[in-house]
């Protein structure tokens, strides 16, 4: 794994060189391969069903999402690492020498069980199943029975399978307080973050972001039986955070830290301003001697201190060069962090107008399934641009209501047309009583919250009438 100066800095490069790996453990659970409502059995394709000299063995080995130790699974990156387990051996307590079988299988299921068809799209939730045998039949009579006694107690329950899982890489996830998901890119700019990480000693915050370890290139290697595991943060957590890397927000890393980019050259220019400082005084402090040996008349003195003054005249120089040099790479880094933000900003509005106009689509679609014209539609659209999807839908229930059947082959009559209007007049009134009953109840709540209820009130009555009212004309409309 690549280490980053900050993080050397940061006195984790020990941790990083040796904690690139993950121990997940699960309970040990026995399981027959040739009962039917296993679904999975026949998918994973163990072929040596039903052996007298060997004990079956599953369990769930990894699920997608945050977990509670801040590592994060992205559903890609695990699906790219489904089938890594298998052909791997089974150990004893991860001693490489004890072999006591092997993984003969692996397999994705939901959190329900069921198996997910392969090459199908892959879903934002899903475990990784394994399947493995131990042997059971030895010619070492010690070894027969150290092994029966293992297995009577695999079948009470005492016993955990372990897998490792390792990783070379790793970026950073964050979730914001506004519960939006983002990742970061982890190099020389951004690796300050791996301070803030749990898995290295961090509180898994930053500002007002939590930040988790997104794993990258996953290979699960050896499994191994143990009674009990060492480290019980190892043990596989239920209740996964949804994560999925495709719907959050791909971040520079400036983005949240605009002045981490620049703390080394603020710190370069402070010492080199500190430095100045000094050579200056040291230059006064000579020219002082300087003109004190002159007064004395002592050659050699003189030209000892102008020699030393020469030299401290070129470090002022030198040094004012350099904090210029400074001053100036500091303010192409503050251009670069003003695009970067003028970027993210731009990219943001347009996702925000991406999305406005999926939604507005879906409205569409909605009012046209109720039977209105493309032209109504999209005008009726456009009137409730502003209206969140709770008063939008209230709009469509109404017209729901209030929309007459489908025309049936002959002519509708003017009398039935008048009918209609008299029934939409009717269910109008009705929403709008049932509306103004609403704000009567509301009078109870404090003086604020009354006021606002009762502009919420006035604004779906609106809503209403206005939808009410559109309907009706486009009715007349068609029956002229």
């Amino acid at each position: 794994m690549k280490i980053y100066q900050s993080e050397i800095v940061d006195g984790l490069e020990d941790a990083l060189a040796s904690n690139n790996t993950i121990a997940y453990c699960s309970q040990a659970e026995t399981y027959d391969p040739s009962q039917e409502e296993i679904k999975v059995a026949k998918a994973l394709e163990n072929g040596n069903e039903n052996q007298l000299d060997l004990f079956y063995l599953r369990s769930i080995l990894v699920s997608t999402g945050w977990n509670k130790n801040d590592d994060v699974f992205d559903p890609s990156e695990l699906y790219s690492a489904r089938n890594t387990p298998e052909d791997k051996p089974f150990n004893f307590m991860h001693d490489e020498k004890d072999i006591i079988g092997h993984i003969t299988g692996n397999a994705i299921v939901d959190f329900d069980g069921n198996e997910l068809s392969e090459g199908a799209e892959i879903p934002e939730k899903f475990n990784i199943l394994t399947t493995s045998v131990i042997y059971t039949a030895w010619s070492d009579r010690e070894q027969k029975e150290r092994m029966d006694k293992i297995v009577a107690e695999i079948e009470e329950g005492k016993w955990y399978v372990s897998m490792e899982c390792l990783f070379p890489d790793f970026d950073y996830a964050l979730i914001g307080d506004d519960g939006e998901t983002r990742v970061i890119k982890r190099a020389e700019a951004s690796a300050f973050l791996t301070k803030h990480l749990r898995a290295y000693g961090g509180t898994g915050k930053y500002q007002n972001y939590k930040v988790g370890r997104l794993l990258r290139n996953l290979a699960f290697s050896g499994k191994g039986l143990v009674s009990k595991p060492a480290n019980p943060r190892s043990i596989i957590l239920d209740g996964n955070e949804p994560f999925s890397e495709s719907q959050a927000s791909a971040l520079d890393v400036s983005f949240i830290k605009e002045n981490d980019m620049s703390d080394v050259l603020n710190q370069q220019i402070a010492d080199l301003q500190k430095d100045l400082a000094e050579a200056k005084a040291a230059n006064v402090s000579l020219q002082t001697e300087l003109d004190s040996a002159k007064s004395a008349e002592t050659e050699a003195a003189i030209a000892e201190l102008t020699e030393k003054l020469a030299e401290a005249e070129a470090k002022v120089v030198e040094l004012t060069e350099a904090v210029k040099h400074g001053e100036d790479k500091m303010a192409e880094k503050d251009e670069e962090v003003k695009a970067m933000k003028e970027d993210m900003v731009k990219k943001d509005e347009e996702m925000k107008a991406m999305k406005k106009k999926e939604a507005m689509m879906k409205r569409k679609a909605e009012l046209l399934d109720l039977g209105l014209t493309e032209e109504a539609a999209a005008s009726t659209v456009e009137d409730f641009a502003d209206a969140d999807d709770e008063v939008f839908g209230r709009v469509v229930a109404t017209l729901q209501k209030t929309l007459p059947a489908p025309a049936v082959a002959e002519e509708t009559t003017e009398e039935v047309v008048a009918e209609e209007v008299v029934a939409a007049e009717e269910t109008l009134d009705e929403e709008v009583d049932s509306s103004e009953a609403s704000e009567a109840d509301l009078d109870t709540v404090e003086e604020p919250e009354a006021a606002i209820a009762e502009v919420v009130v006035e604004d779906e009555v609106e809503v209403l009438r206005a939808a009410a009212s559109e309907w009706l004309g486009s009715v007349l409309k068609s029956h002229k």
